[in-house]
């Protein structure tokens, strides 16, 4: 593909990559909790009912554990050696424990105490082991579970760790599964494992998941080949694919192009006019990429352009304003919106180029695979998008739902031109690993969605259903006429 391979190649690594800079984007770790944010000096965050600021995490390396000290501000948490086996004092049996709630002789009001005077929830956490009157009697592993359950109620320690697929698939299947279609992180990694996602590929992917499986997808192919989104409405969203955090040089390969426009891209109908008639709107959705900061930014823009869309009507004023814009001594409120209209004609422009290049990728139909993942029915999705992609190549489809694939499971068996369909379910548990104390816990997940997957093949101008029943026919009147064969060779073998 000529387009992929004049495109650029990933910026080289530097060494002070594994450190957390100004402006990069971090997830949060608390416990299993996770969340991610765009580190900025002095921007308060809040993060498990707490506040605190991130100035102090900037030239840190990835996956270092803070504490969060008075004032909000974050500092490196030192290493402490806990006690050995041999040093803890403990009992062989918890039958003799009364859980009456008089076993703890520090109140609520000692405690919070204690928090006003600035002292740390570690400390805080010894206390209450050394007011207990029942700590001692418990078995090790009881005493193990009741720190452990102090320290997550006392303790504010935050990891900040390097943003992955892994860790955002999670975080958003936990926060705000509705937003990525319920689907699991296991499911996620079945989908790019089956679609054969690596470097180099040209792949095609329709998604409605907050750009979860955009960025996956982009983060598996490292910056080589190219990606087309086609996406509904006005914009690509892709709040997910920026807190990936990727360099400029990820973003030469991945176009756009609106879902609307596809039909008329396989009839052959498709031209560059098609494109203005699409909703101005279109190119800010693009570049906000799903921040709040900008995305309110874009809406003020919009309004600003609307109040002053009635004065830019009449041909008189255009030029009034282009002259006002070329002398430098007037500065007023006309030259200020004239700007806003060049950067944003200038926005729309570029997204053209983009919609154009897109077009011309997809015309060559010969992408190395396909994902589906949308909140709309599969099987509209699928039929029309299969045209784009090359024999022997792979697709896969989510779906929330069994139902939808498998009427798409059925259309694909009727239309042909594919093999190997699979509508398959992952199911997932998680394990506790300790020692002396591995089983599987006892909640588990209910469902992470469906997939459907297969390959595509050459098909020709026949349907396929007339050319299996013609096939079927030729068996038949085969093995009717073999019989017949064998009857004459019987009576000369006797002679």
């Amino acid at each position: 593909m000529e387009g992929s391979g004049e495109q650029p190649g990933p910026q080289p690594q530097h060494p002070g990559d594994h450190r957390i800079r100004d402006g990069d984007f971090v997830v949060l770790k608390r416990e299993d909790v996770f969340k991610a944010v765009q580190v900025q000096r002095r921007k308060k965050v809040t993060f498990e009912k707490q506040w605190f600021y991130l100035d102090n995490v900037i030239g840190h390396s990835y996956g270092t554990a803070f504490e969060v000290t008075s004032g909000g501000s974050l500092q490196p948490k030192k290493k402490r050696e806990e006690p050995t086996a041999e040093t803890k004092e403990a009992g062989t049996d918890n039958r003799n424990i009364v859980d009456d709630g008089k076993s703890q002789k520090l109140t609520q009001d000692d405690i919070k105490a204690l928090k006003d005077k600035g002292i740390k929830g570690e400390e805080i956490v010894q206390q209450l082991i050394e007011n207990s009157t029942t700590f001692r009697d418990k078995t090790e592993f009881a005493q193990d579970k009741y720190i452990k359950k102090k320290k997550k109620k006392y303790e504010a320690i935050i990891t900040v760790v390097k943003p992955s697929t892994r860790i955002l698939s999670i975080m958003y299947y936990a926060r705000e599964p509705g937003k990525i279609n319920h689907m699991r992180y296991d499911t996620l990694a079945q989908m790019l494992t089956l679609g054969n996602i690596r470097a180099g590929n040209k792949m095609i992917v329709m998604e409605t998941c907050a750009g979860l499986v955009l960025g996956a997808m982009m983060e598996r192919m490292g910056g080589f080949g190219s990606i087309i989104q086609l996406y509904p409405g006005g914009g690509p969203v892709r709040a997910a694919t920026a807190c990936f955090g990727f360099p400029k040089s990820f973003l030469s390969g991945l176009y756009e192009f609106p879902l609307n426009k596809v039909d008329s891209l396989l009839h052959g109908t498709f031209s560059a006019k098609m494109l203005s008639s699409e909703p101005k709107d279109s190119a800010l959705v693009e570049e906000s990429n799903g921040t709040l900061e900008e995305k309110q930014a874009s809406e003020q823009e919009n309004e600003d352009s609307m109040a002053e869309a009635p004065e830019s009507n009449h041909p008189e004023d255009q030029e009034t304003m282009e002259t006002i814009s070329q002398d430098p001594e007037h500065k007023g409120p006309k030259e200020r919106g004239s700007k806003k209209d060049y950067e944003k004609q200038r926005r729309q422009e570029e997204q053209r180029k983009r919609h154009l290049e897109a077009a011309a990728l997809l015309s060559e139909r010969n992408a190395d695979g396909l994902i589906v993942a949308s909140r709309f029915h599969p099987t509209p999705l699928l039929l029309s998008l299969l045209d784009f992609v090359a024999p022997s190549r792979p697709f896969v489809v989510y779906c929330q739902y069994k139902e939808p694939l498998l009427e798409c499971y059925t259309k694909l068996r009727e239309r042909g031109g594919v093999i190997n369909l699979r509508l398959s379910e992952t199911w997932l548990r998680n394990y506790q690993v300790l020692p002396d104390r591995s089983h599987p816990k006892l909640l588990m997940s209910g469902g992470g969605g469906y997939l459907l997957s297969g390959f595509t093949v050459a098909m020709d101008n026949l349907k396929a259903d007339t050319s299996l029943k013609s096939n079927a026919s030729t068996l038949e009147s085969h093995e009717t006429e073999e019989p017949a064969a064998k009857k004459r060779k019987c009576p000369e073998s006797d002679s």
